[in-house]
């Protein structure tokens, strides 16, 4: 499997994916928001954070395939009223992973949790993208953090419907148990299979975004970061516990989102307690990306409702 010794096949030799993993000082000195970044230990993981801004705390956890670059026009824009922190999530971009350990649900809260801790922060908000609001969600209901308000940016809050509740998954678990796959993948991806995957999901990403895209699906070890992610993943565990989420959510849902469905969050309000639907429309999966500005006015909008300290000034 895929954390064993490395495979031999006559004279080659087939490393593991993870020794690939993208390094902050040799490959990200262009990264955006670069003078913001450190690598910080924590869990036994080496993460890549972005911290920035000052005032109410403010964490932003990407989505499965993706990294702090999600945020690159955001987060600049949040830290004019917020201590921004932005993590690359376990096996993602320049944070190392550990296997399924640190890939599921479970295992990346815990390894978030962990990440706090060394920071000593607890954030007064909590945004979310896709998969990275299901952490937040379980970091909230184990009483890791306490924010006043989370985010929800086309949430992944629910398991795959029918029968691809069990092929999708098991699907992800086969590709990602082949040492071979995250290489191949890696070799073959190039500028234009890349726009098509950012393409499918509803948005339209600018050239810049697209490069920084393709850089990270050029690199093995984040590929195998994200196949992991999708192999681990169970959401069911935690929809049951939506009920008992007393933090104040706010479901924002994009009406061209071709990965998560509108739908997908008004089925969360349902089942939880203290939660508002937003539906944007015009903008796709990757909306924060789309429309930063748009973005960090609503979470501003949002935010003052529950925080009176607020920093004043333009977003």
């Amino acid at each position: 499997m895929l954390f064993a010794p490395p495979l031999t096949r006559g004279d080659v030799v087939f490393r593991r994916a993870e020794d690939t993993r993208l390094s902050l000082e040799h490959d990200g000195a262009d990264w955006p928001n670069r003078r913001a970044s450190a690598v910080i230990e924590a869990h036994g993981l080496r993460w890549h954070v972005q911290s920035m801004g000052g005032g109410p705390g403010l964490l932003l956890l990407h989505g499965t395939g993706a990294s702090t670059h999600s945020w690159r026009e955001l987060a600049p824009r949040l830290a004019r009223r917020f201590r921004v922190i932005a993590p690359d999530l376990p096996g993602h971009g320049f944070t190392s992973a550990r296997g399924a350990e640190t890939q599921s649900l479970q295992g990346m809260a815990r390894g978030v949790a962990a990440l706090l801790a060394k920071f000593r922060f607890s954030p007064e908000v909590v945004v979310g993208h896709s998969a990275g609001v299901a952490v937040l969600a379980r970091l909230c209901l184990d009483a890791v953090i306490a924010p006043k308000l989370l985010v929800s940016l086309n949430g992944a809050l629910e398991p795959f419907a029918g029968a691809g509740a069990h092929v999708f998954p098991a699907l992800a678990k086969l590709v990602f148990l082949n040492p071979l796959t995250p290489r191949f993948f890696a070799w073959t991806a190039n500028r234009a299979t890349v726009t098509r995957l950012l393409d499918g999901t509803g948005s339209r990403i600018d050239p810049h975004g697209i490069d920084l895209y393709w850089r990270l699906l050029r690199n093995p070890a984040h590929v195998e970061g994200a196949l992991a992610m999708m192999a681990n993943w169970d959401l069911e565990p935690l929809r049951r516990e939506f009920p008992k989420l007393k933090t104040r959510v706010a479901l924002v849902a994009a009406g061209n989102d071709l990965t998560i469905p509108p739908t997908t969050a008004v089925r969360a309000k349902a089942r939880l307690p203290n939660a508002e639907v937003l539906q944007i429309d015009g903008l796709g999966h990757l909306a924060h990306e789309e429309a930063p500005q748009r973005f960090a006015d609503l979470v501003a909008k949002l935010a003052n409702r529950e925080i009176v300290n607020l920093r004043p000034g333009a977003t």
